[in-house]
């Protein structure tokens, strides 16, 4: 199985200015995940794919080489994930290289583990569309919206039951993706319909989008390094 690791980096962070390339514990955000995937694969393997020139300095001088700056329409508020894996897989299969599998691994989940990762991978099969890294979800407990008269109702647990009496429910944490590039290819991520979760807990299944989260993951990072 030949695996192409991308890491999507788009250089218009507003939540955390520079997010991607922003001193986390002492490195940019983005060098976590590349240790990930160097982890497991060679540089060769690895594309960062990004239309920031900064980005493309801080990832070559960690010594891996960016293989091409994202085109502009892959560079606004408007492009998909989808997007960009697929302008990754053309680039690389017009230079002859083919690959079967990628793993998306997003600079927002820096405390995504190498164990984590190789266990993903080993749930994979080729009768997949994808293996999905999620975390439970406690929502459905407490979940809610307004009805017509404009009271809330809750919308999953109608019986107000306590939580751990709930059937479990999950949720995407943008950790890990492991995707079939020829059902990729086919239905687009969207269209994907044969998936298996993989579950992780909550501490590092925190995606950074806020402040907040920064300041957390950077508060367990130090004291992880105490």
């Amino acid at each position: 199985m030949k695996i192409l690791y991308v890491i999507p980096a788009r250089g218009g962070s507003k939540g955390i200015p520079h997010k991607n390339i922003k001193l986390l514990a002492g490195k940019p955000l983005i060098y976590y995940s590349i240790d990930v995937a160097r982890a497991l694969t060679s540089d060769e393997n690895i594309c960062v794919s990004t239309d920031d020139n900064e980005i493309i300095k801080v990832v070559e001088n960690y010594g891996l080489k960016v293989p091409f700056k994202r085109p502009d329409y892959l560079a606004t508020d408007t492009a998909t994930s989808n997007d960009v894996l697929l302008h990754a897989i053309e680039y690389y299969e017009a230079k002859g290289k083919y690959y079967d599998v990628i793993v998306l691994l997003q600079p927002t989940s820096p405390l995504r583990k190498i164990e984590q990762l190789k266990e993903a991978l080993k749930m994979y099969k080729d009768d997949l569309d994808m293996v999905v890294s999620v975390k439970e979800s406690h929502a459905p407990a407490v979940l809610c919206n307004e009805n017509e008269d404009g009271f809330l109702e809750l919308s999953f647990n109608k019986s107000g039951a306590r939580r751990q009496d709930i059937s479990n429910f999950y949720e995407y944490n943008g950790a890990i993706y492991i995707i079939s590039i020829e059902m990729l290819k086919k239905n687009s991520l969207a269209g994907l319909t044969h998936i298996k979760k993989y579950v992780m807990d909550d501490e590092t299944s925190i995606d950074i989008d806020t402040l907040l989260d920064w300041l957390v993951v950077e508060n367990i990072l130090s004291d992880l390094k105490k």
